[in-house]
């Protein structure tokens, strides 16, 4: 159960842990019933409130049975967690999931309060830099 001083750094590695142990009770509970999450590069994505967190990873885990996470890197700073993730597992199609990306948290008495979500699925087989810029340019 967090309290009052539960630091960034120790909330994000209960949502670590939460999530390779499949915890969903856990997970959710890392969060605040008000959490503010925003995805920036997908607009509409974005929500407010925890019972969506419970919805999002019911359904992760039941499709990704063997999910792993990661924090590859982050930055504390106050009630600030800067996080870099990698999440990783095989699809109940067989399929490889592997995301990656930044993650950011803002932490109030125990819980993320808010969120800032950039975490995306890795596109293996794209196009190289040249021919990517191009494409997103239209060029």
């Amino acid at each position: 159960m967090p309290t009052d001083t539960s630091s960034a750094s120790e909330v994000v590695q209960r949502l670590v842990d939460a999530t390779n142990r499949h915890d969903l009770a856990a997970l959710v509970d890392c969060f605040a019933q008000d959490l503010v999450n925003e995805t920036p590069t997908h607009p509409a994505r974005s929500f407010t409130g925890v019972e969506q967190v419970r919805k999002n990873w019911s359904l992760i885990f039941a499709a990704v049975p063997d999910l792993e996470a990661d924090v590859v890197h982050k930055m504390i700073e106050a009630d600030t967690a800067w996080t870099e993730w990698e999440m990783r597992g095989t699809r109940t199609d067989g399929s490889r999931h592997l995301f990656r990306g930044v993650t950011i948290f803002g932490v109030r008495q125990g819980r993320f309060e808010w969120v800032r979500f950039y975490l995306e699925p890795v596109d293996e087989g794209a196009a190289g830099v040249d021919q990517s810029l191009r494409q997103q340019l239209g060029r």
